[in-house]
């Protein structure tokens, strides 16, 4: 997704209402690939003004209470997502397209708060320790018996030989 700045979004929507041309015709001069974010900058400039075309700095949460005031909103007013976006002051109408997506899936649950980032390794590393355990005894075992073996050649170095001729002699 291309990112303007609030120059460059001002530049677009002051050639619109100076009557430079429409919608189509703006969005193929400034090269931008929809239509539709052309017209989502005007709405924003008519309701807000200069400050509406400015990026939002940090992201923010919504409510699960808000998502179903604004969906609930957008399906009794017949307005289009733009317009709801606009309404209730959300910088980008994929925020809720998505909502309308999840609730449309999901229903209520979809609108919850899901959790960031990467799950916790504590449950998969109790899990391995237990899928180690027998692995793990193993080799304590072939440790104690090589320290053993050590043992017993700095103590006794023709051991090896004598087991030899113990083992293979007729």
């Amino acid at each position: 997704m291309a990112k303007y700045d609030q120059k460059f979004k001002y530049k677009v929507v002051q050639a619109y209402f100076s009557g430079e041309g429409g919608i189509r015709f703006l969005s193929k001069k400034f090269d931008i690939k929809s239509t539709s974010t052309v017209k989502k900058w005007i709405k924003q400039f008519e309701v807000f003004g200069y400050e509406g075309l400015e990026r939002k700095k940090n992201k923010q949460t919504y409510s699960m209470n808000f998502k179903i005031d604004v969906l609930n909103y957008y399906y009794q007013s017949g307005l289009g997502i733009i317009d709801v976006a606009i309404k209730f002051n959300i910088p980008s109408t994929e925020i809720v397209s998505r909502w309308k997506k999840e609730f449309d899936t999901f229903g209520i649950d979809g609108l919850k708060p899901k959790k960031k980032g990467r799950p916790s390794m504590s449950k998969k590393k109790n899990s391995l320790k237990k899928q180690n355990q027998p692995l793990t005894s193993e080799n304590e075992l072939l440790r104690a018996e090589l320290a053993f073996i050590k043992k017993v050649l700095t103590e006794n170095p023709n051991w090896i030989s004598h087991q030899h001729q113990i083992l293979y002699s007729p």
